[in-house]
């Protein structure tokens, strides 16, 4: 039970200090859609998913403006389109995801995610469709978001499938390059994928889920760096394993406002709760950034010796005080880092404190991996692929999810400015080491091994 105290710090969180619900997301199951003639195809989901969120996006304002706590994202997830569209090629899986984009639009969600495939031990049919699909898919639709799960703990990296993720990357910024290459930012390639995460651009609904579930993406990195700073003013004494207590009770309440929204629009649109996810997602706005978290635990700025020690604290504290406040919790749960998404973190890449390098090994801690990281337009596919198997190798060898969202921009080099706007935010383009090579390892292709478990050190 809350104190007097501790709920007015709540209401001080909503007043003042950027606490929102990041993201309502609705899953819905199209197992019961599929069929091999494409139109049948396409009308059945679209009348599931009209039937289904229609309601969303007013319940979630009204629940909304019922607490005062603003909800900044309604989406959905769907089935991996891979799966549910599986006899059709890659020129189907194009009409398909303009389809889905036709919906979102309907119903006035913000992004609709599921456009995926699960390639970690082998390209199937319907994977090998959507993967030739997706450079026009993004290019041609604004609202529809992809993925594609290239490696796992248990099944290693198909390296075939990182190979052709990079070619993929790099033909979507192509068709984009007008807008900077904009199409990559809807596109996440990962690592040990959860079926139950609420954030794009990887959402999807898994198999064994629900048939239709509410998931919630909770924010709150300035409500973390406000009460980081209100601690140290009382007592500039604190140790970090007092400090580590302060981040776990606020991730406790900043938890219970997810799962109290995310309920009752569950219960309103009669469908089930599923999950909060206890990520810290930053936007682009002053006051509400990872980054700034750092310099509160007294840091010069992110990339700086001791990031990684940092990030590590902040995040398992904000998982101890998320699982005390909510029974299920789920999706990704960490600490996203993204460079062009939060303000602070594309200073402190600009101003030369964080690098790739510094950023893939912050990863090693963090739940998300290498995001939305503009890189030169004339980086090679090798070079590309590389990146991307240096991150699958961190989340399947320590059993988490990683991911990464690159944005190769056409035409721009390292230094250049970028701009996407909302909350995709802008940065520098990052340097990256041998940007242009064509190293030959990624061309070996293949699957890595899965990694044993019973010699864990």
């Amino acid at each position: 039970m809350f104190n007097e105290q501790e709920i007015l710090s709540t209401i001080e969180m909503v007043k003042n200090e950027h606490l929102d619900v990041r993201a309502v997301t609705l899953g819905i199951n199209l197992f019961d859609c599929v069929s091999h003639d494409l139109s049948v195809f396409k009308h059945k989901i679209r009348e599931k998913i009209v039937t289904r969120a229609e309601a969303l996006v007013p319940v979630c304002n009204t629940i909304g403006e019922k607490y005062g706590i603003q909800v900044v994202n309604k989406r959905i997830s769907t089935s991996p389109i891979a799966l549910v569209g599986a006899p059709f090629n890659a020129e189907q899986m194009v009409e398909i995801a303009i389809c889905l984009n036709d919906i979102a639009k309907e119903v006035d969600i913000d992004f609709m995610g599921g456009f995926s495939a699960l390639v970690e031990k082998g390209i199937a049919t319907g994977d090998r469709s959507l993967m030739d699909a997706l450079p026009r898919a993004l290019a041609e639709t604004q609202r529809i978001c992809a993925s594609v799960n290239v490696a796992t703990s248990r099944s290693g990296i198909n390296m075939d499938a990182v190979l052709d993720m990079a070619k993929v990357i790099k033909k979507a910024a192509t068709l984009t390059a007008q807008d900077d290459g904009i199409a990559c930012a809807k596109l996440c390639v990962f690592a040990n994928i959860p079926q139950d995460m609420p954030f794009m651009a990887g959402a999807y609904l898994g198999v064994g889920v629900a048939d239709s579930v509410i998931n919630v993406g909770v924010s709150g990195p300035g409500v973390v760096k406000k009460a980081i700073e209100r601690a140290l003013e009382a007592r500039p004494n604190l140790t970090l394993g007092r400090i580590a207590e302060v981040i776990k009770t606020t991730a406790c309440k900043v938890t219970r406002v997810g799962e109290l929204i995310g309920r009752e629009v569950a219960d309103n649109l009669g469908t089930r709760f599923g999950v909060v996810d206890l990520s810290l997602a930053p936007t682009p706005t002053v006051g509400d950034s990872i980054g700034e978290i750092f310099q509160a635990l007294g840091l010069t700025s992110i990339g700086v010796p001791g990031s990684t020690a940092a990030l590590a604290m902040l995040n398992d504290a904000v998982k101890k005080g998320g699982a005390f406040a909510s029974s299920h919790v789920g999706g990704l749960s960490g600490a996203f880092i993204p460079v062009c998404e939060d303000l602070n973190i594309a200073e402190a890449a600009e101003k030369g404190y964080l690098t790739i390098e510094k950023l893939e090994a912050m990863t090693c801690v963090c739940s998300v991996g290498l995001d939305m990281v503009p890189v030169p337009g004339d980086i090679s596919e090798e070079t590309l692929a590389g990146i991307m198997a240096d991150e699958m190798a961190i989340g399947m060898i320590n059993n988490k999810t990683t991911a990464t969202r690159i944005i190769p921009v056409p035409g721009k080099k390292a230094g250049d400015s970028v701009f996407f706007g909302g909350l995709l935010g802008a940065a520098k383009i990052m340097k990256v080491p041998h940007a242009t090579n064509q190293d030959s390892f990624v061309r070996h292709g293949g699957r890595i091994p899965a990694p044993i478990h019973s010699l864990k050190n």
